[in-house]
C-alpha cells in the first residue's frame, strides 16, 4: 500500500523531487566557435532563405540571425556555383561583420559540391535518403541482399572523400534523415517507419566511425510529431545498444507558420529535452527565420535549460484581482524585457501572491487597492501607490544592482 507523506513531519523528513532535466551524455562535437553536446549549453540554430548565390543577401540574412542569437546559420548549397559562393559569403561576414558557425545543406548526388563547400563551412549536413540516388523501379517488390549491399558499398565509396575531407580539416558532419525522403531500399526493407530512420543514419555512421570520424551530429525530423519522437527515443536507445554518444539536432520539419507551427515544433522538441534528448534545436517555420530564434529560446528557458531573458510569473486573474492584470503585466514586461537572468512575478491579489511567486527575485503584488507590494523573494519591501509601481520596481532591481540600460 502506498504511505502518503505526513504533513505534520518537519519539512526536511518530508521525500525530496528531482527537477533537474539530465541531460543524455554525448560527445562534444565543434562548429566553428560553438561546441554541440558533451555538456555544454544547447545551441540554437536557423537557416536563411536567400538564394547562397545573393553574395550581399546572404551575408546580411546570416548577421540578421547571429544578432538575435541564432548560435550556427545554415545555407543552402544546391549547385558548384552556390558551393563556391560560400567562399566569398565568408570572406565578406569576415571583413564586415565577425566569424559565424556555417553549416552547408546538400543534397542529391552531392559528393562534389559537398567536396568543395567543405573547404568553406563547419558543417556539412547530408541526407542519407538523397545522398546516392537510387533510381525506383515501378515493378520492384524487394530489395534483395545483394542488391542492397551493392547500393552500400556505392554510398561508402560517395561520402568516404567527404568524411576524410572533414576528418582532415577537423569539421563536422550533420547526417540528417527525414521522415519524408527516405530512400526506396530502406522504404522496401523497413517501411514508412522510424526503423527505417534510425537504420538509414546507423549505415552513415559506421561508415564514418570505420574512417575515424566521429565529429557527427544526428537529426531524425518528421513533420509529425509522434513519428518524430518515436524515431529521436529510438535513435537514442539504438546508440546506447552500439556505444554511440553522438549528438542530437532535434526539430519537427515542416512545422508551418503561426500559432500553430509553434506549438507542434514545441511539442516535439520540448517533449525530448524535457527527456534529457537533444543538444542543438532548430524551430522550422514557415515565416522569416528571425522569427524562429524567440521560439527556441522560449523553449529552452521553460525547460530551465537556458536564461536567456526575464521569466514572468503572472496570476491569470479572478475577480479578486486589485489592478489590471493584463495592462501592467505588459508594462513591467516593456520596462524589464532587456534584462537577463531574473524572475519577476507580477501577481494580482495577496491570495496568489508571496506563495506562488516564493521562486521569483522580485514580486509586484496587488494586496490592497490603489497600492502595490514590492517583494525581494519572499520579502516585502516597500508598498507603493499603484501609478509608481513599475518605476520603484525599476528602482529596486537598480538598488541591487541588477539593472542594465537597454
Amino acid at each position: 500500500m502506498q504511505t502518503l507523506p505526513n504533513p505534520t513531519k518537519p519539512a526536511s523528513s518530508q521525500p525530496t523531487f528531482d527537477t533537474t532535466i539530465h541531460r543524455r551524455k554525448t560527445r562534444p562535437v565543434k562548429v566553428g566557435s560553438v561546441t554541440i553536446g558533451g555538456g555544454y549549453p544547447i545551441v540554437v540554430q536557423s537557416m536563411i532563405n536567400e538564394d547562397t548565390l545573393d553574395i550581399d543577401g546572404s551575408v546580411a540574412g546570416i548577421r540578421r540571425l547571429h544578432e538575435i542569437g541564432c548560435e550556427i546559420v545554415r545555407v543552402t548549397v544546391p549547385s558548384m556555383a552556390h558551393a563556391k559562393a560560400l567562399a566569398e559569403i565568408k570572406q565578406k561576414l569576415h571583413a564586415t561583420y565577425q566569424v559565424v558557425p556555417l553549416v552547408a545543406d546538400v543534397h542529391h548526388n552531392g559528393m562534389k559540391i559537398a567536396l568543395e563547400v567543405a573547404k568553406h563551412v563547419d558543417k556539412v549536413r547530408i541526407n542519407p535518403g538523397l545522398y546516392v540516388f537510387e533510381k525506383p523501379k515501378a515493378d520492384r517488390s524487394e530489395y534483395t541482399p545483394d542488391e542492397f549491399e551493392e547500393i552500400g558499398a556505392k554510398i561508402r565509396e560517395t561520402l568516404e572523400p567527404l568524411v576524410v575531407s572533414l576528418r582532415d580539416q577537423g569539421k563536422a558532419m550533420r547526417i540528417g534523415v527525414n521522415h519524408g525522403s527516405l530512400a526506396e531500399r530502406m522504404l522496401f526493407t523497413y517501411g514508412d517507419t522510424p526503423e527505417g530512420m534510425v537504420e538509414s543514419a546507423l549505415e552513415f555512421i559506421k561508415i564514418c566511425e570505420s574512417l575515424d570520424f566521429r565529429n557527427i551530429v544526428i537529426s531524425m525530423k518528421a513533420s509529425r510529431v509522434p513519428v518524430m519522437l518515436a524515431a529521436y527515443r529510438l535513435m537514442a536507445r539504438r546508440m546506447d545498444e552500439h556505444g554511440m554518444d553522438y549528438p542530437l539536432h532535434l526539430g519537427v520539419t515542416e512545422a508551418g507558420d503561426g500559432e500553430y507551427g509553434r506549438i507542434k515544433s514545441t511539442a516535439g522538441i520540448a517533449t525530448l529535452l524535457a527527456d534529457g534528448i537533444g543538444d542543438t534545436i532548430r524551430v522550422s517555420l514557415t515565416e522569416a527565420p528571425e522569427k524562429e530564434i524567440p521560439v527556441c529560446y522560449s523553449i529552452l528557458q521553460a525547460l530551465g535549460l537556458r536564461k536567456t531573458m526575464v521569466e514572468y510569473v503572472a496570476c491569470p486573474s479572478c475577480g479578486r484581482t486589485l489592478f489590471n492584470l493584463e495592462e501592467v503585466l505588459h508594462k513591467v514586461r516593456e520596462a524589464t524585457k532587456h534584462l537577463t537572468g531574473l524572475d519577476i512575478a507580477v501577481m494580482g491579489c495577496i491570495v496568489n501572491g508571496p506563495g506562488e511567486m516564493a521562486d521569483a527575485d522580485y514580486g509586484y503584488v496587488g494586496k490592497q487597492a490603489g497600492y502595490i507590494s514590492l517583494y525581494r523573494g519572499r520579502e516585502e519591501i516597500k508598498r507603493v501607490p499603484e501609478d509608481r509601481g513599475v518605476e520603484e520596481l525599476i528602482n529596486l532591481i537598480k538598488s541591487d544592482d541588477r539593472w542594465v540600460d537597454p
